[in-house]
């Protein structure tokens, strides 16, 4: 895999990105919390088709959100040295009797790292991602959800409530496959109508390339 990122800056964005900052914390607007409704949000795909999570859960299915950006080294991770996310929606995600739907946010302003249509779109081609990318230019989403890094993972039950937000697994290494997949256990639960073990944890990768609040 050919990445501008050295192992030593990856190694840094590992320890530093699950840190919270204020330009996360969204203003005026509903935060998501584990165990409550996550907010509704409308966005639109990289072909301009606008998706709700209210539609989405009209469908009566768990939803999960992926926060991404293609030029992320632990996204890079997920979606071409390790098929994690695209096993993840074989998984839960094809078939006609399938219960989960999945989509990606991308939260990144214009100009920064991952951002843009054509970006995306190319991503989307070469890491054959079946699911929508929506963007998120404004960082609205994003901040309104608490999103950190990328990725960062929400399960939201098919009644809207918020029932895991974190990590994908247990390794904050962009070069090594984690033993524990936070969302794939998390999907099993709620599918099984159990309570999720492991609710929330501290979510690794780039940080999330929000554009500046006013």
């Amino acid at each position: 895999m050919r990445t501008s990122f050295t192992l030593a800056a990856a190694a840094m964005l590992a320890l530093t990105a699950g840190l919270v900052t204020s330009d996360v914390q969204a203003k005026d607007e509903p935060v998501a919390k584990v165990g409550e409704k996550a907010p509704d949000f409308t966005l639109k795909t990289l072909d301009g088709k606008e998706v709700s999570l209210s539609k989405l859960l009209a469908e009566k299915k768990i939803v999960v959100i992926e926060w991404f950006n293609p030029g992320c080294p632990f996204v890079v991770k997920h979606h071409e040295r390790f098929p994690t996310m695209a096993n993840l929606y074989k998984k839960y995600c094809k078939g006609d009797d399938a219960k989960v739907t999945w989509v990606a946010i991308n939260s990144g302003a214009k100009g920064k790292q991952g951002h843009g249509v054509e970006l995306n779109k190319k991503a989307k081609a070469k890491w054959k991602i079946e699911y929508p990318i929506l963007l998120d230019e404004s960082g609205k989403v994003g901040r309104m959800y608490g999103a950190r890094t990328t990725p960062h993972m929400y399960v939201i039950d098919a009644e809207g409530k918020l029932r895991y937000a974190g990590a994908i697994d247990d390794v904050r290494n962009p070069r090594k496959l984690g033993e524990v997949n936070y969302v794939a256990n998390a999907l099993d639960a709620v599918l099984a109508g159990k309570d999720v073990e492991k609710t929330s944890t501290k979510p690794y990768g780039c940080s999330v390339k929000y554009a500046p609040q006013n």
